[in-house]
């Protein structure tokens, strides 16, 4: 196989206002692609998917578009909202529980600090975690143009694999759905092939409402959404039928499991053959409907994991179109530095235009976490971050971890520990164990450490030295 070039891209521009975004989209059309977090469209250019755009209209900086909040009606999540944000809001954690336990699931921390719902949404792959738990909440996607604003309900907003309703000149403005009452439950359950950095082979959501508050009432409506099955999330609606007017016990939980499992032919493909998948559905559906019975949706969650400096994207306002300056100016370790745009990565920005070699490309897909740097106090993926997001802003690379007249703690500890082995993937664990160091104080829990490490891959799997390097 041939490895074919990056898709390039003319022109970048970081809007100031909504209204710019959507009038350059509208002028634009499909030679344009807007970006938040960058972590799937990246990705999409790096491996030349669906058709090479001319202009990213980046709306990542645009203040007030980060906000949770509970409306009379329905929970409302702005279009830049990340997934770390989800999992430590208690507002959804009390009223939108499998959402949370979806987003807590998605990649690693440094990516989470990037990638946003309504990204996962609009890219709309059917292994995308946060879409089934959305389907099981009844959500709602808001989209907006020059031409006035439509809503559309998520079960209909996806036509196929990367396919949706949205028109060219359409921007998702931001997602709504009821927030759970006292009287409902539910639960997201993930099949990976791993315990992090998963793809899903199955996921699924699950929200029933009970006569009662109690999950030994009869159920009045149940909601099934299965993903990573079909070309778009799927419902089951025998499923669902077989459970309302019945107590769920373990006879109707059977059932229902027995149900969705008859209700799709899933695909086959390099992480799971069809029939292992309708297996994992009956199993992982009758256990999610038995944790339900028992009261018990919640245990796994546990306390949020460690969230590397974030978990929002900074609604700072910058402008930058690199056709009228293309020059990109940012505070790199302390110092104010400026070297050429490129439609490049942040990641290949800082290594071919600035000159900082410390920071590794391992991936170039946000798998190994080589490439972690700090961008303006969280940790970052920089292989996903379009180089232009760097103009004013805050970075830290691995060059800028110690001072002048000393190597950092960590630093000089995992020389001590001997945690330094190739030496590959070191600038990554050190700048994600930094931000995890500064947000837990004294130190990592050893779950606070498995889970904020999840994103660093040590290629020599030299695990145990780096781990005692930390305790």
């Amino acid at each position: 196989m041939v490895q074919q070039p990056r898709f390039p891209f003319a022109r970048y521009v970081s809007v100031s206002s909504l209204n710019d975004a959507l009038s350059l989209l509208d002028q634009w059309g499909a030679r344009a692609r807007a970006v938040a977090g960058g972590t799937d469209l990246m990705v999409e250019l790096d491996r030349r998917v669906g058709e090479a755009p001319e202009l990213l209209v980046d709306i990542s900086r645009l203040p007030d578009l980060n906000l949770i909040h509970e409306q009379p009606d329905a929970v409302h999540l702005g279009p830049l909202v990340t997934h770390n944000q989800v999992v430590v809001s208690a507002l959804l954690q009390a009223k939108a529980l499998p959402l949370v336990q979806a987003c807590a699931e998605v990649a690693a921390p440094a990516l989470r600090n990037r990638a946003t719902v309504v990204g996962n949404v609009a890219t709309a792959s059917p292994a995308n975690d946060t879409i089934s738990a959305l389907r099981s909440l009844d959500a709602t996607v808001h989209l907006a143009s020059t031409h006035g604003q439509r809503s559309v309900s998520l079960a209909d907003f996806h036509v196929g694999v990367r396919r949706t309703l949205m028109a060219p000149n359409e921007l998702v403005t931001g997602l709504s759905f009821p927030a759970m009452s006292a009287d409902q439950r539910g639960v997201f359950v993930k099949l990976g092939l791993r315990r992090s950095q998963a793809i899903s082979v199955v996921h699924l959501a699950v929200v029933l409402r009970f006569e009662d508050e109690s999950p030994s009432a009869p159920v009045t409506e149940a909601r099934i959404a299965l993903g990573s099955v079909a070309p778009t999330i799927v419902g089951c609606a025998e499923a669902e039928a077989s459970l309302v007017g019945a107590e769920l016990d373990a006879a109707h939980i059977s059932t229902a499991a027995r149900l969705a499992a008859a209700s799709v032919t899933p695909i086959d493909d390099l992480r799971a053959p069809a029939v292992y998948r309708s297996e994992q559905i009956e199993c992982m559906l009758t256990r999610a409907l038995s944790a339900i019975r028992r009261g018990e949706e919640r245990t796994a969650l546990g306390p949020p994991p460690p969230v590397l400096g974030g978990p929002s994207i900074p609604g700072d306002g910058v402008g930058f179109d690199s056709a009228a300056t293309p020059i990109i100016t940012a505070t790199i370790n302390g110092l104010t530095c400026s070297a050429g745009w490129t439609d490049r990565s942040l990641l290949d920005w800082l290594r071919e235009d600035v000159g900082l070699t410390g920071t590794k490309e391992g991936c170039a897909e946000g798998e190994c976490g080589a490439c972690t740097v700090h961008l303006d106090g969280a940790a970052v993926l920089s292989c996903l971050v379009p180089a232009g997001r760097a103009e004013r802003s805050t970075i830290v690379t691995i060059e800028g971890l110690a001072s002048e007249a000393a190597l950092h703690p960590l630093q000089r500890v995992f020389v001590e520990a001997a945690a330094v082995q190739c030496g590959y993937c070191i600038p990554g664990f050190l700048m994600a164990g930094e931000r995890l160091i500064a947000e837990t104080g004294e130190g990592p829990t050893e779950r606070q450490l498995e889970l904020g490490l999840s994103g660093n891959l040590c290629r020599c799997t030299g695990y145990v030295k780096i781990e005692q390097a930390f305790r």
